[in-house]
């Protein structure tokens, strides 16, 4: 089973639209490092610098790209700046391909056996609603689904939930208001496995109440769940808002600590210039991206594709050049 084959490639037009404040940011800033220039210098690349890192690219990341293209230079002897951005897009697209520690682009479905997705991430950066389209999209494509609705201290959270369970056809297992977050979660993997539900999509705090720690609570309901069913979770994914910029790279390091975070989920990138928070996050996690989120539509919420970002990141006029 492939949540790919949910979402397809998703709509070019979207993608095109969603990172047009990124691209305009970071090709503004490309052809003010080139202009004047026939061949890649170190002031060039002193450009591009400032222009991956203003993006949110990372600084890390920043300069492995940087090193990539040196190498480039020195081997090929001679660089034209016209050429510079055809480099970019295979440099940072071999960046990403090169992050697999794991298939998730392949979960083949095994008789009776629920396949249970924890998402993480602070509160505000669409965790919910990322939960709700997937469970949508998912009960389109007759797959049965069960939600957990493990953010206990938030009321808002479940009332979206029960909302976007009644559009999915999914089964909704919530607890008392405050009740204990990893006693939801176990339920529902235990309602999953009695029904024969193909997934099971878990919710869970980006803030707490009281004096445990969000991230030993996170650990708690992975722990507790695998009590119920020994594979779980098979994946955890992490939700971030793009447009936070570095705060996106602190809270990917401290959610990776707690849940050992084996995807990604980048959204709101349609209202931020710093779409390159995709890349560097992805990178600095060696934590492939699930999806991407480029509106409030259900199609916006997309499977991410490295290739199509990235020479959708560096498209100009509607036309690569």
């Amino acid at each position: 089973m492939s949540f790919f084959g949910l979402f397809g490639k998703g709509r070019r037009e979207t993608l095109e639209s969603g990172l047009q404040k990124t691209r305009e940011s970071v090709l503004g800033k490309l052809a003010r490092a080139v202009a004047g220039k026939s061949t890649v210098d170190d002031d060039v690349l002193d450009g591009l610098e400032d222009a991956l890192i203003t993006s949110d690219v990372g600084v890390e990341t920043t300069l492995e790209i940087i090193e990539r293209i040196q190498a480039r230079v020195r081997r090929d002897k001679y660089v034209g700046t016209n050429e510079l951005r055809d480099i970019l897009r295979e440099e940072i697209v071999e960046l990403l391909s090169e992050q697999a520690p794991q298939d998730l682009n392949a979960n083949e479905e095994t008789s009776g056996v629920p396949y249970v997705l924890m998402v993480v991430g602070v509160n505000g950066v669409g965790k919910t609603t990322t939960i709700g389209k997937l469970a949508y999209r998912l009960g389109r494509e007759g797959k049965r689904v069960v939600i957990g609705a493990a953010d206990t201290f938030r009321a808002a959270a479940q009332e979206q939930l029960e909302v976007w369970a009644e559009r999915a056809g999914a089964v909704l297992v919530k607890g008392a208001a405050g009740a204990d977050p990893a006693s939801v979660a176990f339920e529902a993997v235990r309602v999953a496995k009695v029904q024969g539900a193909d997934f099971v999509l878990v919710d869970t705090a980006g803030r707490l109440h009281n004096k445990v720690g969000l991230m030993q609570e996170l650990t708690k309901i992975r722990n507790v769940m695998q009590k119920q069913l020994p594979t779980a979770p098979n994946e955890v994914m992490l939700v971030l808002d793009g447009g936070t910029g570095q705060n996106a790279f602190e809270q990917a390091r401290q959610f990776s600590k707690a849940t050992a975070v084996n995807s990604l989920c980048i959204t709101k990138l349609d209202g931020t210039a710093k779409g390159g928070v995709v890349v560097g996050v992805s990178h600095m996690l060696s934590v492939p991206v699930r999806f991407i989120g480029l509106g409030e539509g259900i199609e916006d919420l997309q499977v991410f594709d490295r290739r199509e970002f990235v020479e959708s990141l560096f498209r100009r006029d509607g036309k690569m050049g």
